[in-house]
């Protein structure tokens, strides 16, 4: 069991290390930037010892650019390897800045009920004069007079409506 423990234990930190977020030899002067306390000088810095002496063999390496020492590559350890494919993750960006609420003026606040609003009752239609119905002279005109009639109606009721709810509309704000 312990063996088993071991082993897990091992192969936890070798994937670790596998997984590391930049490769010193791939990796552009951006991705490099991503890593923390590497700003452009310093990314410029190991693309130019990169050039000019060839592929990072460990990352100990990284000890001969200008700018890093002990304590830089110690910070670093986790986040950078030689081999392997530069994974570098999105930025996150930076929560929004809450905006103040908007202040309330306590001295206007009571205990006392809203108002309730008038209601105003709504005009009756104006009557409207129905149009005198000459006697037809022929069965085709009184069915055509019918209808004129009765669209006249309609017509009327329609603007009666539109009136009474023109008079409630002010009332109801």
């Amino acid at each position: 069991m312990k063996k088993l423990f071991f082993v897990l234990i091992a192969a936890f930190f070798y994937s670790m290390s596998a997984f590391a977020a930049v490769n010193l030899n791939t990796a552009t002067k951006e991705e490099l930037e991503s890593l923390k306390g590497v700003g452009p000088a310093k990314a410029q810095a190991i693309l130019d010892y990169r050039q000019k002496n060839g592929s990072f063999k460990t990352v100990d390496d990284l000890n001969n650019v200008p700018g890093f020492g002990d304590k830089t590559l110690a910070k670093l350890r986790s986040e950078i390897s030689v081999s392997g494919k530069t994974t570098v993750a999105a930025p996150v960006a930076a929560p929004a800045k809450a905006t103040p609420a908007a202040k309330v003026d306590k001295s206007k606040l009571t205990d006392k009920p809203a108002k309730e609003p008038k209601v105003v009752p709504a005009p009756a239609p104006a009557p409207t004069a129905a149009a005198p119905v000459a006697a037809p002279a022929k069965p085709e005109d009184s069915a055509k007079a019918a209808k004129k009639a009765a669209a006249e109606e309609r017509k009327a009721a329609k603007a009666a409506k539109k009136a009474a709810d023109a008079a409630a509309a002010p009332a109801a704000k």
